[in-house]
């Protein structure tokens, strides 16, 4: 495995599993699937990674977010990740096959933005759920932590949408965990760099890039935002937590 592909793996350890196993290629880690896809992608050298299956259908967040909305994000923004993604493993191989230094070295851009968007997007769409299957709020371990750090889910969601809204550009807002002091940190990354990368584990990311939300909210991100929190699946942050846990 080479230096960059050990790397990136490290970066996709960071994130925990998927709650639903994703389909995929053929896999030496599970026959047929797997539930961490930027894990197991590396099982092999030339491992090629697929677009994950959405588990709801595209309709399935409205009116929060539309399904046209969805079925573009998914079926073109997150495929094209990944496809770019699979192109420059396979010349960054290549290059590396050659004891090309340079050709290495201009591939790692692009493994990071693509690798970045498929880690971020596969994570968006477990931290999503239909708004009948969505809880209210967070319980438990995660409730708990979340007072700890801002005194309430309330305060927590203001904080986080002021942080997030004022990203410059495109970008994500994210929840993650700071495993060396083992407190919850709102943290917000440009474009697609993964949250791993800032060195903490991400548990709740709200992608802000415009075609997350343009179609339907135009130009009032806050609006976004504000209304996305009725579909987070709270269940799901709260197990990425307790999996992140020491």
């Amino acid at each position: 495995m080479s230096f960059v592909s050990k790397a990136f793996a490290r970066a996709a350890r960071a994130f925990t599993p998927a709650v639903r196993p994703i389909p995929s290629v053929a896999s030496p880690l599970a026959p047929g699937v797997f539930s961490d896809p930027m894990v197991a992608g590396f099982a092999t050298s030339m491992q090629s990674y697929t677009l994950p299956d959405l588990p709801y259908d595209y309709a399935a967040l409205e009116p929060v977010i539309s399904a046209d909305i969805m079925k573009l994000h998914h079926q073109k923004h997150h495929a094209a990740y990944v496809n770019n993604l699979n192109a420059a493993l396979e010349k960054y191989a290549a290059a590396e096959a050659k004891r090309d230094l340079q050709g290495m070295i201009q591939q790692q851009s692009a493994i990071k933005f693509n690798g970045g968007g498929h880690v971020n997007h596969s994570i968006f769409w477990t931290n999503l759920t239909p708004k009948g299957q969505a809880s209210s709020a967070p319980s438990g371990k995660l409730a708990k932590a979340i007072e700890t750090e801002w005194g309430s889910v309330d305060k927590f969601i203001s904080t986080f949408n002021t942080q997030t809204g004022a990203i410059q550009g495109s970008g994500w807002g994210w929840l993650g965990l700071n495993k060396e002091s083992g407190r919850l940190q709102i943290h917000t990354m440009a474009n697609q760099d993964p949250l791993s990368t800032a060195g903490l584990v991400p548990l709740l990311g709200i992608d802000v890039w415009e075609h997350a939300y343009y179609l339907q909210y135009k130009n009032a991100r806050p609006d976004y935002l504000k209304a996305i929190w009725q579909i987070v699946n709270w269940k799901n942050v709260e197990e990425r937590l307790t999996q992140a846990s020491p």
